[in-house]
């Protein structure tokens, strides 16, 4: 590069430098320039801000009564007694106990059941075995849980019940049905595993 070409190239960085600088500003009571206009400012309104179409100037909707989005299943049950009873009657299981199917149940009740309710559901997972949790989850393998119809399952998991939370928006429908089938395996592994003691006790 000749002696031309790198005071050219010279000028060129301190300019550059000189408009890049402004735009670097780092003070609080002043932002710099904006690199790129459009995406700084939305043409759409914020979330929380003022919306002059609407008369309550709400720019964030509630969505229109008996909206239902997309891929979800409406649950026109409550919780209450009375609603979880009705569930077992009127609920049926759509799936049936496939080695799919309760592997799929099986990773469900691994993500969201284990910490409460143990790898074999009996009620002593790591939260309450630690202390972390004071309450004593339920044994899903007791013999009147094991009563419970698949309904009445379904509407547990969905809107909880006792100090279980809800997990309807955190499992979607098909999975539900899927853990359903595979708390149905534990209690049944876990009968077979107390008859056999009854059998060997009276022998």
């Amino acid at each position: 590069m000749n002696r031309a070409g790198r005071t050219l190239f010279r000028i060129s960085v301190i300019l550059l430098t000189a408009l890049i600088l402004p735009g670097c500003d780092r003070q609080k009571s002043k932002r710099g320039y904006d690199f790129i206009p459009d995406m700084v400012y939305s043409r759409a309104y914020e979330t929380y801000s003022k919306n002059p179409n609407f008369k309550d100037s709400i720019t964030m909707r509630v969505p229109v009564a008996g909206t239902v989005s997309i891929g979800a299943t409406p649950f026109h049950y409550t919780i209450d007694s009375l609603s979880w009873v009705k569930a077992g009657n009127e609920l049926i299981n759509p799936y049936l106990p496939t080695d799919e199917v309760l592997a799929r149940g099986k990773l469900i009740f691994t993500t969201f059941c284990i910490g409460c309710h143990g790898a074999l559901a009996k009620g002593d997972g790591q939260l309450y075995s630690s202390g972390l949790y004071p309450l004593k989850p339920k044994d899903l393998t007791a013999e009147a849980i094991a009563k419970v119809k698949d309904g009445q399952i379904y509407h547990t998991i969905t809107l909880g019940f006792g100090s279980m939370m809800p997990h309807g928006a955190q499992i979607r429908p098909d999975d539900r049905w899927k853990l359903v089938l595979y708390v149905r395996k534990l209690q049944k592994e876990a009968t077979t595993a107390r008859d056999t003691i009854t059998s060997a006790k009276i022998k």
